[in-house]
């Protein structure tokens, strides 16, 4: 059973709590790597340790929750190995994976609404690589 980091700066506290709902409820393992209030923190610290696990091979995936989003994806990408995508529906999800072989996934609690945050999360660990021509991107 694969594991997937999950962490969230102040902004993005209370969808992050949504998202842990909806991994419970469906038997998804997660590590929470913070916040645990939505005390103001400095968003790039906890989109270096969800990356660096996910890099290290420590989870599968990882689920960034800020504002908006854009500030996590940022930071993310900067961790070798890392090939994070802001999504904003099922759509850009899916094709985040298929087209992308993106391992972490960046949502905006400002933007997104818990319900959709949670369909975009389960498209996004429920589609494959689909390899092939996309792979060139990656050499």
């Amino acid at each position: 059973m694969i594991t997937i980091a999950i962490g969230s700066d102040h902004a993005g506290y209370r969808l992050k709590q949504e998202v842990k709902d909806y991994f419970r409820d469906q038997g998804i393992r997660f590590n929470d790597f913070g916040v645990d209030t939505p005390e103001s923190v400095d968003y790039p610290d906890i989109a270096l340790v969800v990356a660096e696990s996910v890099a290290r091979g420590e989870n599968k995936y990882g689920i960034l929750i800020c504002g908006t989003g854009i500030g996590m994806v940022m930071a993310a990408n900067k961790v070798p190995g890392i090939r994070a995508a802001l999504c904003h529906d099922i759509f850009t999800a899916r094709a985040a994976r298929e087209h992308n072989d993106a391992n972490i996934l960046a949502v905006g609690e400002r933007v997104t609404g818990g319900g959709v945050a949670c369909g975009i999360v389960e498209t996004f660990l429920q589609t494959s690589f689909q390899g092939g021509r996309h792979e060139r991107m990656f050499l």
